[in-house]
C-alpha cells in the first residue's frame, strides 16, 4: 500500500539540466494530485536562463501553478526553511553535477544549496534526482559520497546514452513519488543502479 502523501510538505528544487524539465514537471504534476504540499526551489540559473528546452520564465510560471505557491529564488528566502522547519522533505530535481558536487563538499551558493543545507539541519530526508554528463567521471567520487551521508537518497539513475556519453547517468524520474515514500520511511528504493534510461 502506497504511503499516504496528503498534506507532507515537500520541496522540489530545480537546477539547471534543462532537458529534463518536461518529464520533471510531469512527476510533480502526479506528485501534486497524491495532496501533497508543494514548494518549488529555482538555482540561480534555473529561474535567470533561457534555452532552446524553454523560457525560465515560463517555467517559473509552471512551477507556481503546480504548487499554487510563488517559487523560492533567493539564499535569503531560502533559509528560513531550516530554522522554521518547513519541509517534510525536500527533492533535487534534476540536480546538475554542479549541484551535486557543491552537495558533497558543503557549499551552499545558490537558493537550491542553501535550501538543502537547511533542510538537512532537522534531519529530514532529501532526495537526488541525478542528472549529469560525467556521473561516472569526475562526479563518481561525489556520488559515492551522497550515497553514504545520512538522510541523503536517490532517485535510481541509469545511463542515458551510453554509446556516445559513457559517463552520463540520469534519474529514472518516473520513480519520483516511489522514493519519496521510501525515504520517508528512511529507506532507499533499491535498486539504485537501474539500466539505461529511458527503459
Amino acid at each position: 500500500m502506497s504511503m499516504d502523501l496528503t498534506n507532507k510538505n515537500i520541496g522540489i528544487a530545480i537546477t539547471g539540466s534543462y532537458c529534463t524539465y518536461k518529464n520533471v514537471f510531469a512527476e510533480l504534476e502526479k506528485l501534486a494530485a497524491t495532496g501533497a504540499n508543494l514548494y518549488s526551489i529555482f538555482s540561480d540559473h534555473a529561474c535567470t536562463t533561457d534555452s532552446r528546452f524553454g523560457k525560465c520564465a515560463d517555467f517559473l510560471a509552471e512551477a507556481e501553478r503546480i504548487t499554487g505557491k510563488k517559487p523560492i529564488t533567493t539564499i535569503p528566502d531560502a533559509e528560513p526553511i531550516g530554522p522554521g522547519a518547513l519541509l517534510d522533505l525536500l527533492v533535487i530535481a534534476p540536480c546538475t553535477g554542479n549541484t551535486l558536487s557543491k552537495l558533497a563538499n558543503g557549499i551552499s551558493d545558490t537558493p537550491v544549496l542553501m535550501a538543502a543545507k537547511a533542510h538537512l539541519r532537522n534531519n529530514r530526508p532529501l532526495v537526488v534526482s541525478l542528472s549529469t554528463n560525467d556521473a561516472l567521471g569526475m562526479n563518481l567520487k561525489n556520488i559515492g559520497i551522497l550515497l553514504n551521508t545520512k538522510n541523503i537518497y536517490f532517485i535510481p539513475f541509469g545511463q542515458d546514452n551510453y554509446k556516445a556519453k559513457p559517463n552520463s547517468m540520469i534519474a529514472h524520474i518516473e520513480l519520483l513519488t516511489d522514493t519519496i515514500e521510501e525515504a520517508l520511511a528512511s529507506r532507499q528504493l533499491q535498486p539504485v543502479i537501474q539500466g539505461p534510461y529511458p527503459k
